[in-house]
């Protein structure tokens, strides 16, 4: 990856470009959607490009864009949690592979637990995604989302219990 001009870190063109599709992933895990997720990640990085001389120069850019990202997801699902709400079951005219009147029974695995962690609260969402998709450890994930470890455990935990709830109610009981 090529310097920035100032020769203090990497360049914002090529580090978007290798580390662009991972924070897609993210903002998509932690959307639902890809029209949201590129929204997300759009506004982060709108806020990154005029900060990066100094963001390139931290120890770990990664980390401090992809924390931008779950903020600017934070904030956006603020502003349109009021607009939209998650419901506790998918219609079959929502999913075009579920059968008539088979529910979730048609669907594959990944479908399924799509669609349970759709339904659950945002910040249990974003606990799980975290830990479970990029695979952070809680610390890492407190310090992401500015909230205690404690806090992120009790999220991780109480999302957990909902999924297994939800999965088993499906009859579809994956981990």
């Amino acid at each position: 990856m090529a310097s920035s001009p100032d020769g203090d870190g990497p360049d914002f063109d090529g580090w978007v470009a290798v580390r662009g599709p991972a924070l897609l992933r993210l903002a998509y895990t932690l959307t639902g959607n890809t029209a949201d997720a590129e929204d997300v990640v759009q506004e982060a990085l709108a806020r990154a490009l005029p900060r990066w001389s100094r963001i390139s120069r931290v120890d770990n850019p990664d980390a401090y864009v992809r924390r931008m990202v779950v903020n600017a997801h934070t904030s956006w699902w603020r502003r349109f949690r009021r607009r939209e709400s998650p419901v506790p079951e998918i219609r079959d005219s929502q999913v075009g592979d579920a059968p008539r009147g088979g529910g979730l029974a048609g669907l594959d695995q990944h479908s399924v637990l799509w669609a349970a962690c759709q339904v659950l609260p945002e910040p249990q969402r974003t606990a799980i995604v975290l830990r479970y998709y990029e695979q952070l450890e809680y610390g890492e994930i407190a310090d992401l989302t500015g909230v205690r470890e404690g806090s992120v455990r009790s999220r991780v935990s109480r999302g957990l219990a909902t999924l297994r709830t939800q999965l088993a109610e499906t009859g579809d009981d994956h981990e």
